[in-house]
């Protein structure tokens, strides 16, 4: 059997914790180039909701206002 080639976004996953702000923007990259997908931060963002909670997003979201 063939090995599946790695995504940019799962490579990424391996390498970085969550919070950092790296997943989601290799998320939103990865998400941008599917069709159908008109906002890819919004898509990845509610799959970051569903995945790790209202609480833990918003609390990341701030992280990374606040670093800009």
């Amino acid at each position: 059997m063939a090995k599946k080639k790695k995504t940019k976004y799962e490579k990424v996953k391996a390498k970085s914790k969550p919070g950092s702000g790296a997943r989601f923007k290799a998320l939103k990259q990865e998400l941008a180039h599917k069709p159908g997908v008109y906002d890819p931060a919004g898509l990845a963002a509610y799959i970051g909701r569903k995945k790790y909670g209202k609480k833990k997003m918003a609390k990341w979201a701030a992280k990374g206002r606040k670093k800009k």
